[in-house]
């Protein structure tokens, strides 16, 4: 068994390999305060056959026991990943596919098993840490070590690491993965922060990345394995000459179709016309057919954009493609937006709806609730294709977290609008960038519904070309240039700063000074975004929707919520059907009563208040006798509420039994006429009759000779 272990910023990391999992190609066991995390890396030696791209999968698991936690619900054993467990096995993936040989088909297996958790510290970052460190010490080829950290902000002071109760005063919370060199990875919140202090960060956070990847060099000194060898196929010389010559007129063809759906058409037939024709003179090499055209095509583009300045839609690099902005498109909604950039367009649809239907979340945090979401989704016809729709893919749950982010930031607190928010974004056309459209059509939306956000917010995605020293930043990229390019950096926000960002690259990393330039022109073509969008919705509407609930809250006393609820629900559920609205209490003695009008609204509140209400001396009460006794009866004159009505305080003249007066049941008006410490009230009914022989005129004249004196 072998461990490192070094102290980072005040926080001691240990890695630690040979004691466990010992049968996978590289496993570890990573630790930060009383978070540890099992990472085992396994591989295939034979490649896939059949495939174009490279077959790395990332599982992360959370086990409940890493808590103290039995998993809740009918099944008590944990089920398919929760959607934060998908977060992290992408957020695990994305820092490490870049480091891959290119070319390599053999298939790459990385678990990560969160199997101890402190509430302290997250194990999201060591399960990057980890994986990495697994395939460095293990004979899978990769171009590693790779480090990652977390970054928060409070104050002016950025925090590395900093713990869940440190994360709720953070203005930034940004996770970042690279290497000795580079970046290579970044994603991440902010509260309207300059680009400048985001730069800021990451440099901060490379100063501590630099330390793991030492230790995990350390480690690989003490346990590494010799990298396995693997065979790319390639075509022969003659072939790709051959290909070369009969496609290059097609390929500069292709190029010049600015649409799409025609371009890749066009390509698809330069292919099988350049198949046919190498086909007798080589039969057996016609299978590499697709790839050398696709070379060839991704070298052109690269070329047009770095020589020429042009890109494949004939924009120049910093150029945006047109934007249409519509909203209040859906009748029913309670707001709705399309927005259309080029040929990638999003159908925004925001709900309102109660603290009832928050998102409950169940994780090793413990409970916890969401009043905002933003779900996404992105149906096989937004590309031309035919798919199998099933459950969210983890790609349409990474863009719509992402989307969700950049949102947050501007979504009111509760106490200023009491409404659960539900974002849906229908990915109606895609052409790149969709996740940034869902932010701008979110955005839209919130204002058409009257939400009273912070401020607008849009997103672009910023890419890149580079060849040698030489490198072309591109704003707004489209899909061809997301899968030839060496970068998708998206980032969104309003106009005083980002709200959030996520950074992927293919090459080895990034200097700080193409991401603090590919910052700057995102900011540029954000306020150009920004200002589409307020042409047509600058602010929030005055007034919600028409079909949106109307929200009426009133705090009252804790003590109080069990009577609002009644036994079993039975009180509030009575109240629901009668009103025929939808009341929620929290546990503070928040109470939120959902209504379509007015009249349903008061009625729930006018209920609510009455169950509610506490005895006031001075005041009088229509009441009901609940019980007799010798020396009173027991008036009921609020909900769960009695006082004593003494025998003595029943009427001016002397009664020997207080059923000659009261029967069980039977209404009485009362005055309260005291409240003890403990709460008892004391009521009295004769303070509300006159005496026999008294006059009118005569408690007239007493009432105004008391005032007077």
């Amino acid at each position: 068994m072998e461990v490192v272990e070094r102290e980072i910023m005040g926080r001691l990391f240990s890695i630690e390999t040979g004691r466990v999992a010992r049968q996978a190609n590289g496993s570890v066991v990573v630790r930060l305060g009383g978070t540890v995390v099992l990472v085992a890396a396994c591989a295939s030696r034979e490649p896939r056959e059949g495939i174009d791209f490279f077959p790395l999968t990332v599982e992360y698991r959370e086990r409940h026991y890493a808590a103290g936690q039995i998993p809740g619900g009918f099944f008590k054993r944990e089920g398919r990943p929760t959607e934060r467990e998908i977060l992290c096995a992408r957020l695990i993936d994305r820092s490490l596919r870049p480091l891959f040989p290119d070319g390599m088909r053999n298939e790459v297996q990385v678990i990560s098993t969160v199997v101890s958790f402190d509430q302290e510290n997250d194990s999201d970052i060591l399960g990057v840490i980890g994986a990495s460190a697994a395939l460095c010490i293990s004979d899978i080829p990769f171009d590693g070590p790779v480090g990652t950290v977390r970054v928060g902000l409070i104050g002016d002071e950025f925090v590395l690491n900093p713990s869940f109760l440190e994360r709720e005063e953070s203005s930034l919370d940004i996770v970042v993965a690279g290497t000795k060199e580079n970046v290579v990875m970044v994603e991440g919140s902010a509260s309207e922060i300059p680009e400048e202090k985001l730069v800021e960060a990451m440099r901060f956070a490379h100063s501590a990345i630099v330390q793991i990847v030492d230790m995990e060099s350390e480690l690989v000194g003490k346990v590494g394995k010799e990298k396995f060898r693997f065979e790319v196929p390639t075509p022969s010389e003659e072939l790709v000459a051959r290909v070369e010559k009969l496609a290059t007129p097609g390929i500069i063809k292709v190029l010049s179709i600015p649409e799409k759906k025609r371009r890749e058409e066009a390509l698809l037939k330069l292919i099988d016309s350049v198949r046919d024709a190498v086909l007798d003179d080589f039969p057996d090499g016609v299978g590499f057919v697709p790839e050398i055209i696709h070379d060839m095509k991704r070298r052109e583009l690269r070329r047009m954009i770095l020589e020429e300045g042009r890109r494949v839609d004939g924009r120049r690099p910093a150029e945006i493609r047109p934007i249409t902005v519509e909203v209040g498109i859906i009748p029913r909604a309670h707001g709705s937006a399309l927005f259309t950039r080029g040929e990638t367009q999003s159908l925004g649809v925001l709900t309102l709806g109660t603290k009832l239907d928050e998102q409950r979340i169940e994780n090793l945090e413990g409970e916890s609730s969401k009043r905002f979401m933003l779900h996404y989704n992105f149906p096989p016809f937004s590309v031309g294709e035919t798919s199998p729709v099933r459950a969210p893919s983890r790609r349409e749950i990474g863009h719509g977290h992402l989307a969700e982010m950049a949102l947050s930031a501007v979504i009111p607190n509760e106490e200023v609008f009491p409404y659960t928010i539900r974002i849906v974004s229908d990915i109606l056309e895609s052409n790149g960038s969709s996740s940034m459209a869902t932010v701008c059509s979110g955005s839209l939306a919130l204002m058409d519904a009257g939400v009273s956000i912070k401020a607008p917010v849009a997103g672009i995605a910023m890419g890149l070309i580079k060849e040698g020293n030489r490198e072309v930043i591109l704003t707004d990229i489209i899909g061809a240039e997301d899968h030839n390019g060496d970068m998708d950096f998206k980032v969104a926000g309003t106009a005083d700063g980002v709200t959030a960002f996520q950074m992927d690259v293919k090459v080895k990393g990034l200097s700080f000074e193409t991401i603090s330039a590919a910052l700057e022109r995102a900011r540029e073509a954000r306020m150009s975004v920004l200002e589409k969008m307020n042409q047509v919705i600058s602010r929030p509407r005055e007034s919600l929707s028409v079909y949106a609930p109307r929200i009426t809250t009133i705090r009252v006393n804790p003590d109080k919520i069990g009577e609002i609820i009644g036994t079993g629900g039975k009180v509030i559920r009575a109240i629901q059907e009668r009103t025929g609205t939808t009341i929620s209490i929290d546990d503070t003695g928040l109470v939120q009563i959902a209504a379509y009008d007015d009249a349903s609204s008061r009625a729930a509140l006018k209920e609510i208040e009455s169950i509610v209400e506490e005895a006031e001396v001075g005041k009088v009460y229509e009441g009901t006798v609940k019980r007799i006794t010798p020396y009173g009866a027991f008036v009921e004159i609020l909900p769960n509420t009695d006082g004593l009505l003494h025998i003595s305080e029943i009427e001016h003249r002397r009664i020997e039994r207080v059923e000659d007066v009261l029967r069980v049941g039977s209404k009485v008006t009362v005055k309260v006429i005291g409240i003890d410490e403990s709460g008892r009230i004391r009521l009295s009914r004769k303070a509300l009759i006159k005496r026999e022989g008294s006059s009118d005129h005569y408690y007239s004249h007493r009432y105004k000779r008391r005032r007077n004196d």
